[in-house]
């Protein structure tokens, strides 16, 4: 299979692929009686009226934003691999889901007119599952469909050698930067 060698691609795929993640859990999570309130429905309730986040086309736009905020995660989270390295997916994966989950759920909760922002620590915590496995996914997603020269940014700091190698590199035998 070829890489993904362009970031805002890799962006867009990794971001749908963790998105997929957040919506099952979502769903299970509902009809089980967990969580009171949809994500799409919250997303959706910062514009539109609660009869109106609950249609077809409140859900659709629901849906989108919660896209295009997936999006912007995977962003952050293929930004940050550069930056720190594809090692260690797990802690990765799980930390910039919280940490792009608790932004996202908090946004739609202090908006003023959003009458869908849930209330009740089970969907909230359902949220935050949610926003693990989205984590999760994307990580896992870039980190297996990105192209290596997408990771393969210069050190910040050129003027010392470097005393170790990192676990990347001990991993895949690439001794030179």
């Amino acid at each position: 299979m070829e890489k993904i060698k362009d970031r805002n691609t890799l962006s867009i795929v990794s971001g749908l692929i963790g998105q997929v993640g957040i919506i099952a859990i979502d769903t299970i999570s509902r009809h089980a009686g967990i969580s009171k309130r949809s994500y799409r429905e919250a997303s959706a309730g910062m514009f539109v009226s609660k009869s109106e986040a609950q249609s077809v086309r409140g859900q659709a736009l629901g849906l989108i934003m919660t896209a295009a905020v997936s999006i912007l995660g995977a962003k952050y989270i293929i930004n940050d691999m550069s930056k720190n390295g594809r090692d260690k997916l797990i802690p990765k994966g799980v930390l910039a889901g919280i940490g792009i989950g608790a932004i996202a759920t908090a946004i739609p909760n202090v908006v003023p007119q959003n009458s869908v922002k849930p209330k009740d620590a089970a969907s909230n915590l359902s949220y935050v599952f949610s926003n693990m496995v989205y984590g999760l996914l994307t990580t896992f997603a870039a980190a297996k469909l990105g192209h290596d020269s997408l990771f393969d940014t210069p050190p910040q700091n050129d003027y010392l050698k470097p005393t170790e190698q990192t676990s990347e590199q001990m991993k895949f035998g690439n001794t030179a930067r």
